[in-house]
């Protein structure tokens, strides 16, 4: 049976798409992004799915896309902010080793540049949303996660030590 070696998720700003890749080095296993599986198989970006087909519309293709690379990849899989919220998806990832980056407001906030190019993020008070956004979706990330790094103050390289030092296996700890 194929699994991933990790599965990467957080909110927006956490640094998925950062840490991702540098930690899928680090263990020699290949990366993969849903969102990028999403956009190649709408044809569209995000944004657009969600401005053109609404938010239900893109959960559905994101448990999709999900289950697909949950069977398909074998090496670190990050996963879309929102991903985790879809019951389906939560089901499906009890069983890998999933991987929660955690920020903070104020780290967030500066990271994301509260960017229009993320849908959730946009509108009056986007610091307001994003508040708003981790008081929903943290209790959630934890519920999925197997193992948590507070990634506020630490740079992309001390995340990825500390992750590759605490998935290795257990015969390369000895």
């Amino acid at each position: 049976m194929v699994s991933p070696r990790a599965v990467v998720v957080g909110p927006p700003g956490s640094g998925k798409s950062t840490v991702g890749p540098l930690l899928a080095a680090a263990l020699g296993v290949a990366f993969r992004d849903s969102d990028d599986d999403i956009v190649a198989r709408a044809g569209r970006s995000i944004a657009d799915i969600f401005a053109d087909d609404g938010e239900p519309a893109f959960r559905a293709l994101e448990e999709e896309a999900v289950a697909t690379a949950l069977a398909e990849h074998d090496g670190v899989l990050s996963l879309g902010g929102g991903a985790p919220l879809t019951p389906g998806t939560r089901a499906r990832l009890a069983e890998h080793t999933v991987v929660f980056l955690n920020v903070g407001l104020a780290a967030g906030v500066q990271r994301t540049g509260l960017s229009s190019a993320r849908p959730l993020l946009a509108g009056v008070n986007p610091r307001a949303t994003f508040k708003k956004l981790l008081d929903e979706r943290v209790p959630v990330y934890r519920e999925v996660a197997t193992v948590e790094v507070v990634t506020d103050e630490r740079t992309p390289a001390e995340i990825v030590a500390d992750l590759a030092a605490r998935l290795a296996p257990a015969e390369a700890k000895e």
